[in-house]
């Protein structure tokens, strides 16, 4: 287990471009299962999660070229549905969440798959409903092995339904749409997700060959189609990093220019910052956060405690409501963080008050935060990351605080940030990165 010793209190200075969003690309990267031609993918992060399933690619057949550090070409000619049953493939699709967007493409274009019950965060519960129910309504069978610990999903050809489906969940949505792009007929799902990161999935199968309408809306329109080819795509900059990377400028005082993040796409995300008094100057497709000696949060119009939560797109992502929260501690004024879609994301706020931060835990989905400015900055500590969200908030809160904090099992941070301690030590940042 790998260890960050931080040392607080640096401010930084200099450019930093955000990496390939990881939730756009582990969809993209199971969505080269649906043909035989190449797919090529640009922007690719280079993190573990995204690595291990294309390391799971090649495993079951796939031709994987890497062209460049983030780039791949990816060839899946010559599957081998075989190893779905072997011991290897559930072990390493079982510690890797994203392998679960592997069901729609397998079973579209194969007919079979095997989906052991996932690892990845712990943040609480993940229901897969949304996921099985979709691919169900298009004429799969499901089955659970409790012998294997594993669903087994098949199918004798798919055909086109409408659907609305319980919760516009990201995932479910995308494993529903590409199953749905090689049925039979069409295919309506009402309540889709329409995060940026499924518009980019559908452009990506359009190009392929895909028939899809209502493409950025809650209601999809699949017209199912024979057979799919190559493509060449490009990853959206991570809208989270961006994010993770405007509270630490502000929680530092540091000014960062933040390159080619497509602003468009990042939806009220710089304005919710705003409201925490941060702020953001667009230039181009680059946003620059000048040095902030102090940062004051708004309330709302009739002058109530301001209030962020976190709601399917265009509203907050819940992936940023951990940095809001930590964020909101050095600023003047209070806040009420609601995390409504998972009921353990908010567990790493006493760490952040061994720290000296003035917080409240409600209860699981909620969490009040005092802040009184800088009068009251963090102090260091000894913390353990329980995922990636919450390990990027302690990075956070270790960076502003007075004095040398720990921060051990950063493993989980380098699932999802690409080499985080190099790229914000090179503007100024003291991170040491100690391996056992």
């Amino acid at each position: 287990m790998s260890t960050f010793i931080v040392e607080g209190g640096h401010r930084m200075h200099g450019d930093i471009t955000p990496q390939g969003a990881k939730n756009e690309a582990l969809q993209i990267i199971c969505a080269t299962l649906l043909t035989p031609e190449r797919v090529v993918i640009e922007n690719v992060p280079d993190i573990l999660d995204i690595n291990n399933l294309i390391s799971l690619l090649a495993e079951m057949g796939c031709k994987v070229e890497r062209l460049s550090p983030h780039s791949y070409a990816i060839q899946a000619d010559n599957v081998n549905i075989e190893y779905l049953s072997t011991p290897e493939y559930r072990r390493r699709a079982a510690a890797l969440r994203g392998s679960v967007m592997l069901l729609g493409p397998l079973v579209a274009r194969f007919g079979y798959a095997v989906l052991p019950k996932p690892g990845g965060d712990k943040i609480g519960r993940r229901r897969l409903d949304t996921h099985f129910i979709g691919i169900q309504r298009l004429g799969a069978t499901l089955e659970y092995r409790s012998d294997i610990k594993s669903y087994e999903v098949k199918a004798d050809g798919l055909n086109g339904c409408y659907m609305l489906l319980d919760e516009a969940s990201v995932t479910g949505t995308a494993n529903i749409v590409m199953a749905a792009v090689l049925a039979k007929g069409t295919t309506t799902i009402y309540n889709a997700a329409c995060e940026p990161y499924i518009q980019q999935l559908c452009r990506m199968l359009s190009a392929m060959g895909a028939k899809i309408d209502g493409i950025g809306s809650n209601l999809l329109t699949i017209h199912g189609v024979d057979t799919l080819g190559g493509a060449h795509h490009k990853v959206l900059p991570d809208m989270i990093e961006v994010g993770s990377f405007i509270g630490m400028a502000a929680m530092t005082g540091s000014e960062i220019r933040l390159r080619d993040v497509a602003y468009d796409d990042l939806g009220i995300i710089p304005d919710s910052f705003s409201r925490l008094g941060i702020a953001i100057e667009r230039q181009g497709d680059d946003i620059l956060i000048p040095s902030h000696d102090s940062y004051e949060i708004e309330t709302f119009m009739d002058g109530s405690i301001m209030t962020f939560a976190d709601a399917p797109w265009p509203g907050l992502s819940p992936d940023l409501l951990s940095v809001f929260l930590v964020v909101a501690t050095q600023a003047r004024g209070s806040v009420l963080i609601h995390q409504k879609m998972f009921e353990s994301r908010l567990f790493f706020v006493d760490k952040l008050i061994d720290m000296g931060a003035q917080i409240i835990l409600c209860d699981p989905h909620r969490a009040a935060v005092i802040g009184s400015g800088r009068l009251n900055s963090l102090k260091a500590t000894t913390m353990v990351s329980p995922d990636i969200r919450a390990g990027i908030a302690m990075l956070i809160a270790a960076m502003s605080a007075k004095g040398t904090s720990q921060i051990q099992n950063i493993d989980q941070i380098d699932r999802g940030y690409e080499g985080i301690d190099k790229r914000l030590n090179a503007i100024g940042a003291k991170i040491i990165r100690v391996t056992d």
